[in-house]
């Protein structure tokens, strides 16, 4: 018996979009609230007879139980905890009063960004740096995915770049460019350029050959075929794979800014981290994946309503 799959209601997808978010939330709340899941340290309430114990330090469980034992074993005063997650767990209310906190705290150094200050220049950095990936990996994938000759010439050294890895070139572009964005962009061109013409390629040859030989059948030209059937034809899919690539442009952003950085959203979870406010830290890379979310969301309904011929656009 066979079956055919049906399109889901609107309702149905929007709850299992939500189960898709709700699932991981509650297996972080079971992670932080119930203690017989997995709480590997005591914190501190009461030192007691133990003397390097202080209050509100965490100690593993081992640890804390052995001294305990002792303390009771030669009649003194015992010490007192309750079981937590080790301190870069925070709990998921310690993020949600983050996600606040974040934007109305002011900075600790006087001359640093406030929080959202680091992260329009982060979302800057991204955008600009993928317009110029695109600028250029876009025609030129398109050509080689259309004529063989200039993909023979193109893609050998592509397929060999690409494998170079982006971060390497961080000391190169800081003597090149200096130590401002310049080399951040630099890097994250580098990342996201050469998969985009390959991808970009590959989607061009896919385009129906029938749709290309009617073109040519009707009198078309080339040049003709490349902009009036190729490219309409090729332009939903490589749409849809800009998108896909824009969110690897967010992944070397975090890798960009590590170079020489005073600013952006790494710098902010780099401080974060080293003064132990891993809630922060969570909150700040909680937002990336937030704005991500809302960039992909708009550019998939621009897409919708720019190919409403495209079947599946919806």
């Amino acid at each position: 018996m066979s079956y055919v799959a049906k399109e889901l209601s609107k309702q149905n997808k929007i709850l299992l979009s939500f189960c898709s978010f709700l699932i991981p939330v509650l297996i972080w709340c079971a992670v932080s609230y119930l203690p017989f899941i997995w709480h590997p340290q005591v914190q501190i309430t009461e030192a007691g007879s133990v003397s390097y114990f202080q209050v509100d330090s965490r100690v593993e469980k081992a640890v804390f139980y052995s001294e305990a034992q002792n303390a009771v074993n030669q009649g003194l005063a015992p010490p007192q905890g309750k079981l937590v997650n080790p301190i870069y767990l925070p709990a998921p209310h310690e993020v949600a009063k983050a996600l606040v906190t974040a934007f109305t705290t002011p900075p600790v150094q006087d001359n640093a960004p406030w929080f959202h200050q680091s992260l329009w220049h982060s979302i800057k950095l991204v955008f600009i740096a993928f317009f110029i990936s695109s600028l250029i990996g876009l025609p030129l994938g398109i050509l080689c995915g259309f004529s063989s000759k200039i993909s023979l010439l193109t893609e050998p050294f592509v397929e060999f770049f690409r494998y170079l890895p982006a971060p390497a070139f961080g000391a190169l572009a800081v003597a090149i460019l200096g130590i401002n964005d310049a080399p951040k962009i630099a890097i994250i061109v580098i990342g996201t350029l050469f998969q985009q013409i390959l991808i970009i390629a590959n989607t061009t040859r896919l385009v129906d050959r029938s749709l290309i030989e009617a073109g040519f059948t009707l009198g078309t030209n080339k040049i003709k075929s490349l902009f009036y059937v190729v490219i309409p034809a090729a332009l939903p899919e490589i749409y849809r794979n800009l998108r896909v690539l824009l969110g690897w442009a967010w992944t070397y952003l975090i890798v960009a800014e590590l170079i020489g950085s005073t600013s952006g959203i790494t710098w902010f979870i780099t401080q974060q981290a080293r003064y132990q406010n891993f809630e922060n830290v969570f909150a700040a890379i909680l937002i990336i994946g937030l704005v991500g979310l809302i960039c992909d969301m708009v550019l998939m309904r621009l897409g919708q309503r720019l190919f409403k011929w495209k079947a599946g656009a919806h």
